[in-house]
């Protein structure tokens, strides 16, 4: 049933590594024509552009509105149209507690995970619907469904801003044949933890049903399935979770 990905075309934002990168691998491998996007780390998203056999690569920080629109215009061109728009760019930058977190801090944040959910999203839209429809897919984190540990409340609660913002949108899109769903990944190994330190690794995978953490890859089956309208053509404002068990809803 996934053949009917083969040919379409996608945007995924944070493309440059982890998930992102592991996504669109699939992607590319499953016929989509892929754009890949970086900010800091243009080198790797220029090799995992080039590993993929990808349409191009667009930089630029997705949190600033005029550069999202940016980015979403120079993959569409690169393209020719959108199909699938995968929203993976986010980041914690930094653990700090709710006593002690600052202005600066929070805006950073919420640009990272939020504006540019929203801004990116905007910009595609109309191509999306010029398309015939598609679909959005949404990173959002085990964090936005539980509030997130120690450190992490802007992120969690920035989280959980995309996960309402993904079911607000799929309520306006629907008529448009433009679904629109989150993956909710839990703890995985990507370069998002590389501070993490390994006593919290360790406690963390003693406390996931499955007993370890979760890898990139682990993610890659429902980002697939939801950009397939074959398999998810009826699924709008939902989301997946991929976490191992480490929470049940």
């Amino acid at each position: 049933m996934l053949q009917d990905l083969r040919g379409k075309r996608a945007l995924v934002t944070g493309s440059s590594t982890g998930i992102g990168a592991a996504v669109a691998r699939e992607l590319a491998r499953l016929g989509v024509r892929v754009v890949i996007h970086g900010n800091k780390n243009a080198e790797a998203a220029q090799a995992v552009a080039k590993e993929i056999g990808a349409a191009g690569v667009v930089l630029g920080d997705v949190g600033d509105g005029q550069t999202a629109a940016r980015i979403v215009e120079e993959a569409v061109k690169l393209l020719g149209g959108l199909d699938i728009l995968i929203n993976n760019a986010g980041a914690i930058h930094d653990r700090v507690t709710n006593a002690e977190f600052d202005e600066a801090m929070y805006e950073r944040v919420y640009d990272t995970n939020v504006r540019s959910v929203l801004a990116v999203t905007k910009a595609a839209f109309p191509h999306l619907k010029a398309a015939g429809g598609g679909s959005i897919i949404n990173t959002g984190s085990v964090a936005g469904r539980f509030g997130g540990f120690g450190g992490s409340a802007v992120y969690a609660s920035a989280k959980a801003a995309v996960h309402s913002i993904t079911r607000n949108a799929a309520r306006e899109f629907a008529e448009a044949g433009v679904r629109v769903n989150v993956v909710a990944p839990g703890f995985i190994i990507t370069p998002f933890h590389d501070k993490t330190p390994e006593s919290v690794r360790q406690t963390a995978a003693a406390q996931i049903p499955m007993k370890r953490l979760g890898t990139a890859e682990d993610c890659v089956g429902a980002y697939v399935f939801l950009a397939s309208a074959a398999m998810s053509g009826y699924i709008t404002g939902q989301i997946i979770d991929v976490n191992g068990g480490q929470l049940m809803v």
